[in-house]
């Protein structure tokens, strides 16, 4: 067995290993520690919040049910990611439709209405570039930029080499540089 080098990664350990004895309640805290950045892996990819939720739902129900075969080679982290990353592609598979869009607020606090609604345009037009990006190309990107991991990371969770991070992150960067730039250019 590998030793883990995290503290975090220590403390999985040892839920995973409870859980993998069937102590749900260590499941359940592991599903805890996770949640909120798997449901956001997910409505990045799929951009839905009710279909994200569903499908986070659904990847640590089938955490759950793999976890007996998990083995620690690699984090825990990425093995759940990479369960997540393959429900969203079931979903996008499944349901084309990704124009739900929720609510953002019309005003913050700190700027003004004006600001508030160009920031709002803005996070929008990033949201829409972003799943117009190839699913290959769009994980990558969500899991560097959105969930800072690293390259090599990136590499274990979608189990693919290295250079291939690397070209699909620059792809990626290269298509919402030219996809936004012409909406930066009006706004600047």
């Amino acid at each position: 067995m590998i030793e883990p080098s995290t503290v975090v990664a220590r403390a999985d350990l040892e839920l995973i290993t409870l859980a993998q004895q069937g102590d749900r309640q260590a499941f359940g805290e592991l599903v805890r520690r996770y949640r909120e950045r798997v449901i956001g892996i997910v409505y990045r990819m799929c951009g839905d919040m009710q279909l994200a939720e569903d499908a986070a739902q659904e990847a640590f129900v089938r955490a759950w049910q793999q976890l007996p075969r998990y083995q620690p080679h690699a984090p825990f982290q990425s093995w759940l990611y990479r369960i997540a990353l393959n429900r969203a592609t079931d979903v996008l598979r499944a349901d084309r439709e990704t124009a739900n869009v929720e609510d953002l607020p019309l005003v913050a606090p700190d700027i003004g209405p004006e600001a508030a609604a160009e920031r709002n345009a803005l996070h929008e037009q990033i949201r829409r570039a972003v799943l117009d990006l190839p699913e290959a190309s769009r994980s990558v990107l969500i899991l560097r930029e959105y969930e800072g991991l690293s390259y090599k990371e990136i590499a274990e969770t979608l189990s693919i080499p290295l250079g291939t991070v690397m070209s699909r992150l620059n792809y990626a960067r290269g298509r919402l540089r030219e996809w936004l730039s012409p909406w930066l250019e009006e706004k600047v």
